[in-house]
């Protein structure tokens, strides 16, 4: 059983347990991150600790503390081979962040780190880069979401093995079908370093999200712009392959009557329309860019849909597929797309009240699907990655998954529907009507009005209101009739036989 160095000390599933108490797919929690920094000490990485110039370790400290923050849990740890007597990886630090990182401790924790020997000998040390990834996840972050970082020279080669290109085969294997591993990016650096008969040009920083929360954090960074403030170049990526492989960005648009589209601060796609348009349809100019650096697509099948208000429709598109398309370069792509108008809301609709004056908003998406993809590695990537490791492997084998044959991109949509004052002002009115008419009611009910009666062929005025009924008496007090009045005026009931009673004077 191999073993590792991690028991000298608390990890971080002590360190953040509300970050572990979350599972995989739980979502994001603003408290706090888990990392993991891995960095390389065996024989290979002489040269970065030897030479008197290398910035090695300031790279290090630097990255560590640019991605985290305050409430995050980090391990950081030396790593190399696994052997009896020489655990791998060795914990460094562990801690958790206060209200600022903790840059002494991570310095000191570095300044002390030098080129790891196999135990009692003279012999430097191998390397197993799939044997610290794995113990950083299923140890350190105890198999929960974080984020794992591994800074290298990219040769592997446990046990002195020289195939270095079959091991790196397997530690790419384990990116690509690992399922914890949800994202990996790789950030290919500039470090000409010299010691003795050992030289290198350059060094490998890998990220590796683990988990759907993992990849949601450090979707997060990123967006943030910290880690790229240590490390300007572009990250290559290695997963996914299948997911926002390209982008669309509209050039120009003929719109509809009654129909308008814009692009938000955000990215989103924006359609207005006016609530009496009966045929938002409008023709769509985009520009569909390559976002999967370092890869070009030199050749996928296209295919759009939009999905809004429960109606998945096909968009029409100028062209079906597309070739040779470099990283971050772009095509022209027409489309034309028609809004479901059967789906959205009347001019008399409840949300149409709601939401007089203003916008009622559909959110909805536009989707881009690549079929049949095929990806290759860019040639300036390849002369970098041949300028920075001479004689690596690696640029063969950074090839995706033959399985990954296939990718979809998704643009958010929020289709705006503008309902004018019209039918509030209506609603208002006969509300207005309906209260008047409750008003006139109750004044109706409560008011005593007069009545003339002639009884016997004496004029005679009697007060009553809606609902009584008033006995009528002659001159000698007997009953004569009963006065009942209604809103709708007065009637003469029980009427005794021979009286002379009647309304008016």
């Amino acid at each position: 059983m191999r073993r590792h160095g991690w028991s000298a000390l608390a990890l971080l599933a002590a360190l953040a347990p509300a970050a572990h108490a979350a599972s995989p797919a739980s979502p994001v929690s603003p408290v706090s991150s888990s990392h993991v920094f891995l960095v390389q000490n065996s024989g290979w990485m002489d040269p970065f600790y030897s030479d008197p110039a290398s910035q090695y370790k300031a790279l290090v400290a630097e990255v560590v503390l640019a991605v985290t923050q305050p409430g995050d849990a980090l391990v950081l740890a030396a790593f190399n081979q696994s052997l009896p007597g020489a655990p791998s990886p060795r914990a460094l630090l562990a801690t958790k962040v206060e209200t600022e990182a903790p840059r002494r401790q991570v310095t000191q924790a570095l300044a002390a780190l030098q080129t790891a020997h196999k135990p009692g000998s003279a012999t430097l040390a191998d390397t197993d880069l799939g044997e610290a990834v794995g113990a950083a996840i299923d140890t350190a972050l105890a198999r929960q979401a974080g984020l794992v970082w591994l800074f290298t020279n990219n040769k592997n080669s446990p046990n002195n093995d020289q195939a270095t290109a079959q091991r790196n085969r397997e530690f790419y294997q384990l990116i690509h079908h690992g399922a914890a591993i949800r994202t990996a990016l790789a950030f290919p650096l500039k470090m000409p370093v010299r010691a003795g008969r050992y030289s290198a040009n350059g060094l490998m920083v890998y990220v590796f999200a683990i988990h759907e929360q993992g990849a949601r954090q450090l979707d997060a960074l990123l967006r943030s712009g910290r880690l790229q403030r240590v490390i300007t170049e572009p990250p290559a990526r290695l997963k996914p392959l299948d997911q926002d492989t390209v982008r669309l960005a509209p050039v120009k648009v003929d719109n509809a009557p009654g129909v308008a589209f814009s692009m938000t601060p955000d990215g989103s796609l924006r359609a207005d329309i006016d609530a009496g348009a009966t045929a938002p349809r409008a023709k769509i100019a985009w520009r569909l860019e390559n976002a999967i650096y370092p890869y070009t697509i030199s050749s996928a099948t296209l295919a759009a849909r939009s999905r809004l208000a429960g109606e998945d429709k096909p968009i029409s598109l100028g062209r079906d597929s597309v070739r040779v398309l470099a990283p971050g370069q772009g095509q022209p792509l027409s489309s034309e797309m028609q809004l479901p108008v059967a789906r959205l809301p009347g001019s008399w609709s409840l949300a149409a009240f709601k939401s007089a004056g203003s916008a009622y908003v559909l959110p909805g998406e536009i989707e881009v699907s690549l079929g049949e993809q095929k990806l290759e590695l860019s040639q300036a990537f390849r002369q970098r990655m041949a300028t920075l490791f001479p004689g690596d492997p690696l640029p063969d084998i950074f090839t995706p998954p033959s399985q990954v044959q296939g990718s979809r991109a998704v643009l958010p949509l929020d289709v705006r529907v503008h309902f004018g004052l019209g039918p509030l002002l209506a609603l208002g009115g006969a509300m207005l009507a309906l209260l008047a008419a409750v008003a006139a009611t109750v004044l109706g009910l409560t008011r005593m009005r007069k009545v003339a009666l002639t009884v016997e062929g004496e004029p005679r005025t009697m007060h009553s209101k809606a609902g009584m009924q008033t006995p009528i008496f002659d001159q000698a007090g007997n009953k004569v009739a009963e006065l009942r009045s209604t809103l709708f005026g007065h009637t003469l009931t029980q009427l005794r036989d021979g009286a002379q009673v009647r309304l008016g004077h």
